[in-house]
């Protein structure tokens, strides 16, 4: 099956920035980013060898998945949008990955679910670095505190910090200061960068980079 225009490029862009930042290109996952599309959409890039996906609602991805990971072992799924603390029972379940963890409350549901289900999604901690009221995520000077609740108190093995950018700023500060606060903390994974940034990211040393519209093309406004 040929590559889908969009995956190739955003392939080849991938290993031209790691050629840049002096990186190898394997240390780089790409999360293809499939909310609002269906699996037409999404088999072809499946096809074309693309292993990692990532939606941002439960709901979403329970209705849309279970067959597609029928069809395509050794596919796998991250949620990368926000979680309810009443869906980490599902999250778990489906998920390989979660990026959002931002609060107490889910921490503490996470921690239950995985003693419960004995399965252990990797565990991105989301971090506000715009301290935006309208967005979720722990604010950076609360970070290094939340991750020792997370750890301490709720069980959890955080393995590394997302972050979205404020869309009217300059993403490299942003960048930069996650990965700060991630060295200080011992977190090797950095999940960074969209389609319009994600090259940036990985000079600042993006490991996940969540790419939607570069690959399935722009969403309908009453799907964003």
């Amino acid at each position: 099956m040929s590559e889908p225009e969009g995956l190739s490029k955003v392939r080849a862009e991938i290993a031209r920035a790691c050629r840049d930042a002096g990186r190898d290109p394997a240390s780089v996952t790409l999360v293809a980013v499939s909310k609002t599309f269906g699996a037409e959409a999404v088999e072809p890039v499946i096809g074309a060898g693309q292993r990692v996906f990532g939606e941002n609602r439960v709901q979403e991805a329970k209705a849309k998945w279970p067959p597609l990971l029928a069809r395509h072992p050794g596919t796998e799924l991250h949620l990368v949008g926000a979680l309810q603390s009443n869906k980490a029972k599902d999250a778990v379940k489906l998920f390989e990955a979660i990026h959002s963890v931002d609060r107490p409350s889910l921490a503490e549901a996470l921690g239950k679910e995985i003693a419960r289900q004995s399965r252990r999604p990797l565990l991105f901690v989301e971090i506000n670095t715009g301290a935006e009221a309208q967005k979720a995520g722990v604010l950076p000077q609360d970070a290094d505190a939340f991750l020792t609740a997370c750890r301490d108190r709720y069980g959890l093995a955080i393995s590394g910090l997302m972050c979205i950018p404020p869309h009217d700023e300059a993403p490299a500060p942003h960048f930069a200061l996650t990965a700060k606060i991630a060295r200080r903390n011992g977190l090797s994974l950095l999940s960074m960068g969209m389609s319009a940034d994600y090259t940036t990211a990985i000079a600042f040393g993006a490991t996940h980079v969540r790419i939607g519209t570069a690959i399935f093309g722009a969403r309908s406004k009453n799907e964003l």
